[in-house]
């Protein structure tokens, strides 16, 4: 399973995920987004999962607490507990022996993240 992580304001637009993503190796093969819980709803979201016709994947922040990442935001590690939302969000998402396949990519506008990671869906 092959699976986007996206961190993002809540002001984002859909251009700015959509940036984030190309930024940190594009959709191909991606057969899920996934991003912290409290982001459902978003507009911008909403939309790009429609475009790439896949799942929203929603974590709750509790289960982002302590989740390694290989990039590192202390405004993040304060409010979440751990360096990426987008990374860690990946990675929970991709399930067991998942592996971050691109890091975090930020949008030019700085309000979108969006990481890579492939694991067994599990």
């Amino acid at each position: 399973m092959r699976v986007a992580g996206l961190g993002f304001r809540r002001d984002v637009t859909f251009a700015s995920l959509r940036e984030a993503l190309i930024a940190a190796g594009g959709a191909e093969g991606v057969t899920a987004i996934a991003t912290v819980s409290d982001k459902l709803g978003s507009d911008a979201l909403e939309r790009l999962a429609g475009e790439l016709n896949v799942p929203i994947k929603a974590i709750p922040a509790n289960v982002l607490v302590g989740i390694a990442t290989s990039t590192q935001s202390e405004l993040i590690k304060e409010k979440f507990g751990t360096g990426s939302v987008a990374e860690a969000a990946a990675l929970v998402a991709a399930g067991r022996h998942a592996r971050l396949v691109s890091t975090r990519a930020v949008s030019q506008d700085r309000t979108a993240t969006a990481a890579i990671a492939e694991g067994d869906g599990e």
